[in-house]
């Protein structure tokens, strides 16, 4: 299953969010930052990321099931952890008969992240 056909739904959740600067991977955005793992050369960027009027940096991701969930977990707690230090959150949004499997996933491995029904 592809994020493309949820991108609207989220664009408009992130739309939402007050924010000043809002970043996509989307036609008519900048894309958001590039995180790249020194050891293994993999790039992790979100699929948005989005700044408030206090200066707070938030990323958002489209969570779909996966069959490597341990790939998810890793990009997860990068973002989170990039959002922490910006004093954000990672926001997953979880598209029907997604969200169980990302929660699992969040509280099993003490992922910092609030899951939203999309």
């Amino acid at each position: 299953m592809s994020k493309e056909i949820y991108h609207d739904k989220a664009m408009a959740w992130v739309s939402k969010k007050s924010s000043a600067v809002i970043r996509a991977n989307l036609e008519g955005y900048d894309p958001p930052k590039v995180f790249k793992n020194k050891d293994t050369g993999e790039e992790i960027q979100a699929d948005f990321s989005f700044e408030s009027s206090g200066g707070s940096k938030s990323y958002t991701e489209i969570a779909l099931k996966s069959d490597s969930p341990q790939s998810l977990v890793t990009r997860w707690k990068l973002l989170s952890l990039m959002a922490s230090m910006k004093q954000g959150k990672l926001h997953l949004l979880a598209p029907k008969g997604h969200k169980m499997f990302t929660q699992k996933l969040v509280d099993q491995y003490n992922i910092n992240a609030i899951v939203h029904s999309l």
